[in-house]
This record gives C-alpha cells, structure tokens and sequence, in this order.
C-alpha cells in the first residue's frame, strides 16, 4: 500500500511543479489561484511522502518520489507546455523509468 501513496505522492509533486510553472506565466488573482495550488500539491506530497516513509527506506522512498516527480514534469512539459520531445530527453526519460522501476524490484 504505501507504494501506492508513494507513486500519488510523486504526482502531487507534478501537480505542485505544473501549477509553479502556471503561477509564473499569469498575473493577479489567476497567479495566486494557481500558487494556492501549488501549495496544496506540496503540502499533499509531502504528507504522503512521510507516510510512505514510515514503511519503506527513506533513500529509495526519496528517489522514487523524485524520479515520478520528473518523469511526470517532462511528460506534463511535453503535452501541456509544448516543450520539445527530442530522441535524448526521451531516451533519458525511458532510462529514469527503468531506474524506479529497479529500484522497486530490489527493495524489500
């Protein structure tokens, strides 16, 4: 179970980082509208990131939750912000997937 808040914990760090990104491309109270979320996203990952921390290591706990976090942020950058999709950054995408997905099978 508490991989599971672990991987909901990486993607409220998605939502804190895309809603960072929205607070600094709009002005007034859209600005402070998407802050509010951002606060929200980083305050609901981090609780759930001790959560999950209280069952599994704190080194892999951390990287996983990292490792959602960026996979996450590039995809949300790629399909939301139209940021390039080059052969490198998915090649090291594909890379980092493999990477948390290792580090899954070998804990205990």
């Amino acid at each position: 179970m508490n991989w599971l808040i672990l991987v909901v914990a990486g993607l409220f760090e998605v939502g804190f980082a895309t809603c960072l990104g929205k607070a600094n491309e709009t002005v007034g109270l859209i600005s402070k509208l998407w802050f509010g979320g951002f606060l929200l996203c980083l305050s609901l990952s981090m609780l759930l990131l001790l959560q999950a921390t209280k069952t599994l290591p704190i080194g892999t706990a951390y990287g996983v939750w990292t490792g959602v976090g960026a996979v996450g942020s590039v995809l949300v950058g790629i399909f939301y912000f139209n940021e390039p999709a080059t052969f490198w950054r998915v090649f090291f995408l594909t890379t980092l997937i493999i990477s948390i997905v290792g580090l899954k099978v070998v804990s205990n």
